[in-house]
């Protein structure tokens, strides 16, 4: 969008992207080979996480898709996609694991993920919304101030990215230490597990560097407009 100079600063992000991708891919296809000891599924995985720390009422249901796996807190379900709900290997565990974390989040009531779902309907709209009425100013001068306000209405979709960094690493850390006290997973499968999420950790990461990166650039096009 927009081609002009400052797409350079949009190659880190590329590059990181790329690399993220790459590692999630092979982590989980390595570790998907690998079979648990304790021959826990995913949602098995999930269920004696929840019931161990008094959740009952969440539920585990399966979903269609490639790791389309998430929890709602709306509805209060950990879905997890069909590899992972049925899959017994160290990649279904992790990624279960992880999804239960956000439920344990919920749970205690841990402000980013409050903050985050409540960022999500402005990061909707700012994503989408934001792109367009920056287009529309950089091409309607007449209207230039909808250039301004198209950067402010995508910083609400840069600052979800970034909130999102905390929100799933602390999943992911709790994920790991419920493996490890629940002696689902042996200390070694658990160095797997992590391999897993540390890998899909970067692909957060990635995201909120292209959002922010982006959000410079179109800084900078508004700052140059501004100079013309």
């Amino acid at each position: 969008m927009f081609w002009d100079p400052t797409m350079v600063l949009l190659i880190p992000a590329i590059l990181l992207s790329l690399y993220a991708q790459f590692k999630i891919s092979s982590a989980y296809k390595h570790y998907s080979g690998v079979r648990a000891q304790s021959g826990l599924t995913g949602a098995q995985a999930a269920r004696a996480i929840l019931n161990s720390n008094g959740l009952y009422d969440v539920r585990v249901e399966a979903i269609s898709g490639n790791l389309s796996d998430h929890y709602d807190p709306r509805s209060r379900v950990v879905s997890l996609s069909s590899d992972v709900y049925h899959g017994s290997s160290l990649a279904s565990v992790a990624v279960a694991a992880h999804e239960t974390g956000h439920a344990l989040q919920h749970s205690a009531g841990y402000f980013p993920l409050q903050l985050r779902s409540s960022f999500v309907p402005v990061a909707n709209f700012g994503s989408g919304a934001g792109p367009i009425l920056i287009l529309i100013g950089l091409f309607m001068p007449s209207f230039g101030w909808l250039l301004q306000l198209g950067i402010l209405v995508f910083t609400f979709a840069v600052l979800f990215q970034l909130i999102t960094l905390p929100v799933e690493f602390n999943a992911s850390h709790r994920a790991l230490v419920l493996l490890q006290e629940g002696r689902l997973l042996g200390s070694e499968e658990v160095r797997g597990a992590r391999s897993v999420l540390n890998a899909a950790a970067l692909t957060y990461v990635a995201a909120a560097l292209a959002a922010v990166l982006q959000l410079a650039r179109f800084v900078l096009i508004a700052q140059g407009r501004r100079d013309d």
